[in-house]
């Protein structure tokens, strides 16, 4: 059996997850088909539209994409209106606003991309106003489904359909996607058209971290071809400005194209990132794409300094970090990542917005789940949000010090063993023997991709090898490349950016086992296997 034999068989992977089948039929989801008769009735009377949406890159591409299908299905672009909420003014979700402006704009309809299950009160507001909403959505429903014309939210604890599982898996953008679909099978879009809305469906589900399997990996194998040649000249300018080219990757999408297009919500306002994404001229593509690197350069030097500053200042022993600092509102949960990253705790950073009150964003892993945190502490919290892994919240600095004390003794409380684990890197296969690392084989990965949550890239464990040679490059020696020995001579060179200060001290003549993932270097025209480091264990 062939090592990438082997793999397929521990990811229990078949010809159908390799060969994912685009159509005709996808399944349906809940309120679909009240959703699509509500929106076809208004282009057919033509009815004024307010999108509402959400800041982050997920609500963005939904809100471009159900832009674009409103239009397919007849709605006059003139009677499409987009708002975005602002991460500072507005907070996550419907509120008070989206009533006036809707009010002012004449809509009939309101259609929220990425948002609305919660709010049901501002959805029973302007139907009291006469204005139908139409929910789509991905997140978990706390309250009540909201009284709105459909809720298209896979979530909804009525819907039990044999595809549940895996629609609860879409991102906000993927739940428009869906309902394209549903309007290409009533025959509003031509059969066809609606691929050319996989690019954006695709960025969506790998920005939010949506696990790609079933109709996302689905959506995300033809949606990178698309994105390959998509037709919207701001992507295309933004892919310039962010260096990616063909063949497109995940990691391109992860870190490249996504990070800019969620610094506009995070330093100043979505709505850079929407124009981009929707411009129709080069030259607008060129100046929006131009502003959203500047604003991810500073949100990258504003993200540094306060990380520089945190450990400067140190964390403590505490189970949970807590961190306290003056630093930008939109940066606080990318801070609080890298902090669990860097010291493998759970951590919450907060900031001063206003004299005596905190924002603050916290990130989690394992066992502990920051909603259940949350739901514990909330008696000392004036607002919070959020799941198992990730949080937003606001507090008072007088609770502040309550509150810590509580999150820290609930942490205690559960009695967590060996929480590292899940922070550790696996492997996925071990290989002793380094010529079944080939070019072979590297061809044959590309069939897994693309690769994300629910499907690693995967992850080779090299035991034992001799360390030939070391290599530190980089104008600062951040760099590392090695040179590895299996048993019968065959070798491998290895690499990794950025490295951690305690693989630079690995000398030659060292025994190590390191994890390494696949990929193919070419230099003037050769092609080579090396491999990257992703956990490196001295002998």
């Amino acid at each position: 059996m062939s090592l990438f034999e082997k793999l397929l068989k521990k990811r229990g992977v078949d010809e159908g997850f390799l060969h994912p089948e685009y159509g005709p039929d996808f399944a349906h989801l809940p309120d679909a088909e009240k959703a699509c008769e509500r929106i076809c009735r208004a282009a057919d009377s033509g009815e004024k539209v307010l999108v509402y949406g959400d800041y982050d890159v997920d609500g963005v591409t939904a809100s471009a994409l159900m832009q674009e299908m409103l239009r397919m299905v007849g709605v006059h672009p003139e009677d499409i209106k987009v708002v975005l909420p602002d991460r500072f003014k507005d907070g996550y979700g419907m509120n008070e606003r989206v009533i006036d402006t809707a009010q002012e704009f004449g809509a009939k309809l309101v259609i929220t991309v990425d948002c609305g299950s919660s709010n049901g009160d501002i959805v029973a507001k302007l139907a009291e106003q006469g204005i139908e909403t139409i929910v789509t959505d991905h997140h978990a429903i706390i309250t009540e489904l909201p009284p709105a014309v459909a809720v298209v939210n896979a979530q909804r604890s009525d819907f039990s359909a044999p595809e549940a599982e895996d629609l609860r898996q879409l991102s906000g953008a993927g739940v428009v996607f869906i309902l394209a679909r549903e309007m290409v099978q009533r025959g509003r879009i031509a059969d066809g058209q609606e691929k050319w809305l996989l690019d954006l469906a695709a960025i969506g589900a790998i920005c939010d971290a949506m696990p790609l399997t079933g109709t996302n990996r689905m959506i995300c194998h033809y949606g990178m071809v698309v994105i390959e040649k998509t037709r919207r000249v701001g992507l295309r300018e933004l892919m310039r400005v962010a260096g990616v080219k063909a063949p497109v990757t995940t990691d391109m999408i992860g870190f490249q194209i996504g990070p800019r297009l969620n610094a506009a919500g995070r330093m100043k306002s979505a709505e850079v990132a929407f124009k981009l994404l929707t411009a129709e001229s080069p030259a607008e593509a060129v100046r929006l794409a131009a502003e959203l690197e500047e604003l991810n350069a500073e949100r990258k030097k504003q993200q540094n300094a306060a990380v520089a500053e945190v450990k400067k200042t140190g964390v403590g022993t505490e189970p949970v970090i807590f961190a306290k600092g003056k630093w930008h509102e939109g940066v606080l949960g990318i801070i609080a990542g890298r902090l669990v990253e860097d010291y493998r705790r759970p951590a919450f950073v907060l900031t001063e917005v206003s004299p005596g009150v905190y924002k603050g964003s916290g990130r989690s892993f394992g066992d502990f789940s920051l909603a259940q945190a949350l739901s514990e502490c909330q008696k000392y919290l004036v607002q919070c949000g959020g799941h198992a892994g990730a949080c937003g919240l606001t507090v008072l600095e007088e609770n502040l010090s309550e509150f810590q004390s509580a999150v820290q003794s609930f942490y205690r409380g559960l009695s967590l063993q060996n929480q590292e684990r899940f922070l550790e890197v696996a492997e996925d296969l071990a290989v002793t023997d380094l010529s079944e690392l080939n070019a072979e084989l590297c061809a044959k990965l590309k069939l897994l991709e693309p690769y994300g949550e629910g499907n690693p890239e995967p992850i080779w464990l090299l035991p034992d090898m001799f360390v030939l040679g070391v290599q530190k490059m980089g104008a600062e020696g951040q760099h590392l490349k090695l040179t590895v020995r299996d048993e019968s001579g065959n070798v491998l060179k290895l690499i990794a950016f950025y490295t951690k200060e305690e693989w630079l001290e690995v000398g030659a003549g060292e025994r190590v086992d390191v994890y390494v993932s696949l990929m193919e270097n070419e230099w003037q025209g050769e092609k080579t296997v090396e491999g990257r480091i992703v956990r490196l264990d001295r002998k």
